[in-house]
C-alpha cells in the first residue's frame, strides 16, 4: 500500500519561551550571556518562543533577533505582539507570530480532548516503566502512556519523560517531565532535587526558577490551579 506524500499532525512539545521585558538591546544582550553561561549545553540550540508583550519598537526587532540568534537559540514563533507595525516586521522577518486568542482556544480544546480521551486511554493502558540504572548525560528515557520509577541517579544533559507521573530515587540533575501528553494530575517525586527544569503538563520552571530551599530535598511537584507547585516529600 502507497503512503500518502505528506501528513499532518498535532503533536506535543516543551517549548522555552524567552519574555522580553525590555527593548533595551544592552541589557537583552547582557542578561542573555549571563543566563546562557549559567547553562551552555541546555540552551544550545534550543528552539523558542520570543513574546514581546514588553516590546514597542517595531525598528529594535531585527537587532533583537539578530542578538538571539547569535546565542544559537532558534526562534520558531513570536507572541504577545501588541503593535501592528512591529507584527509586520516579524512576518517579514520569516517568523509567525502566535496569536493568544488562539493560542487560548487551543488550550480549551485540548482540555476537552483531554477529558474526553486521554484520560480513559490512560487508565485503560496505564503501566509502570522502571529504570534501575543511572541515565547517562545525554540520555532519554520516555515512558509511554504510563508512569516512570528511576531507582538511580539522573545525571545533567539527561532527559527524563513520562506521560504519567515520574518517581526519582536519586539525584536529579537533569531535565524532568511529567504529564508529557497534557495529564495535569501527573507529579514529579524525586529523593535530591538538583533539576535543569522540571515540568508538569507543559507548565515547567528552569533550574534558578526553583526556591534554594528546595534544591537538594526530597520534593513532591504538581499543579495546582494551573500552576506549578513545589512542597516537601515528608
Amino acid at each position: 500500500m502507497q503512503k500518502i506524500p505528506i501528513e499532518i499532525k498535532g503533536s506535543n512539545f516543551t517549548l522555552l519561551v524567552l519574555y522580553l521585558n525590555t527593548d533595551n538591546i544592552d541589557l537583552i544582550n547582557a542578561a542573555l550571556y549571563k543566563k546562557i553561561q549559567e547553562f551552555p549545553q541546555f540552551f544550545k540550540n534550543a528552539p523558542i518562543i520570543v513574546n514581546v508583550s514588553s516590546v514597542l519598537s517595531e525598528t529594535k526587532w531585527k537587532k533583537i533577533q539578530k542578538i538571539i540568534i547569535k546565542y544559537n537559540l532558534f526562534i520558531v514563533g513570536v507572541s504577545g505582539c501588541k503593535n501592528t507595525g512591529l507584527k509586520k516586521v516579524i512576518i517579514d522577518s520569516g517568523l509567525p507570530v502566535l496569536s493568544e486568542f488562539e493560542k487560548e482556544h487551543m488550550h480549551q480544546d485540548a482540555n476537552v480532548f483531554y477529558k474526553n480521551y486521554i484520560s480513559k486511554k490512560i487508565k485503560k493502558e496505564k503501566k509502570t516503566h522502571i529504570v534501575n540504572k543511572p541515565v547517562r548525560s545525554g540520555q532519554k528515557i520516555y515512558a509511554k502512556h504510563s508512569d516512570l520509577i528511576v531507582i538511580n541517579n539522573v545525571s545533567a544533559g539527561a532527559e527524563i519523560v513520562a506521560d504519567g507521573n515520574v518517581h526519582i530515587y536519586g539525584s536529579v540533575r537533569g531535565r524532568v517531565l511529567a504529564g508529557a501528553n497534557g495529564d495535569i494530575t501527573s507529579q514529579i517525586f524525586c529523593s535530591a532535587l538538583f533539576a535543569e527544569l522540571i515540568s508538569v503538563s507543559g507548565e515547567y520552571w528552569l533550574s534558578d526558577q526553583i526556591p534554594s530551599k528546595f534544591i537538594g530535598q526530597a520534593t513532591q511537584i504538581y499543579l495546582k490551579n494551573k500552576l506549578l507547585t513545589i512542597s516537601f516529600l515528608n
